[in-house]
């Protein structure tokens, strides 16, 4: 299971996670703040973590997905 967290207090609106994920999981609030509007979709490829200028964005893999991601390899 991949967990996709969004730190609301630290996103500045800025909506480059939005244009950086392939899957269109990210979206912005009515308050201009970005929130994983399709958690389910995630795909952990990490470009909103590497993109996000502030560090708000984080992707963790539970024990199981990083069994599957290795055994695929």
């Amino acid at each position: 299971m991949i967990e996709l967290r969004i730190e609301r207090a630290a996103c500045n609106g800025c909506g480059i996670c939005v244009e950086s994920c392939p899957t269109d999981v990210i979206r912005m609030d009515g308050e201009g703040r970005a929130y994983a509007a399709y958690p389910e979709d995630c795909q952990a490829c990490y470009l909103c973590v590497f993109d996000c200028a502030l560090e708000a964005i984080s992707i963790s893999l539970a024990k199981d997905a990083r069994a599957s991601a290795v055994s695929s390899r």
